[in-house]
């Protein structure tokens, strides 16, 4: 947690060895995460971009596809966890960022469009 960067090995979080449900939640869901912010989808708009016409906001919250029962989760999966927590981005400046006591700046951990180190996959 310092301004100057000091390594390069990205960290993220971990689960116990052996549990390849639970490893594909959690990576998919921070994935998810990422994600919506890049789409625009914050807890505070999910309920309404449950209307979008965008095939890729379509798919992240539920509405095509069946990514969420691929992995034993309801299709609605990655609009429940948004609707609970926010995006990548609302999650950062609640509990490091701006709004936080840490006040860290995003820096590399903000979205590839900002010049930072965070994309994710297509949700497919």
């Amino acid at each position: 947690m310092l301004a100057d960067i000091i390594s390069k090995e990205p960290l993220a979080v971990a689960v116990r060895h052996g549990d390849d449900q639970w490893f594909d939640i959690v990576r998919w869901t921070i994935f998810a995460l990422i994600e919506a912010e890049e789409l625009g989808i914050t807890a505070a708009n999910a309920e309404e971009m449950l209307g979008s016409q965008r095939n890729e906001v379509r798919r992240l919250l539920g509405q095509v596809g069946d990514h969420g029962p691929m992995m034993g989760l309801d299709k609605r999966w990655a609009y429940n966890a948004i609707r609970a927590a926010g995006n990548y981005g609302e999650m950062y400046e609640r509990n490091l960022g701006k709004g936080s006591p840490l006040g860290l700046p995003r820096g590399l951990n903000d979205l590839w469009t900002r010049s930072g180190l965070m994309y994710a996959p297509p949700i497919r």
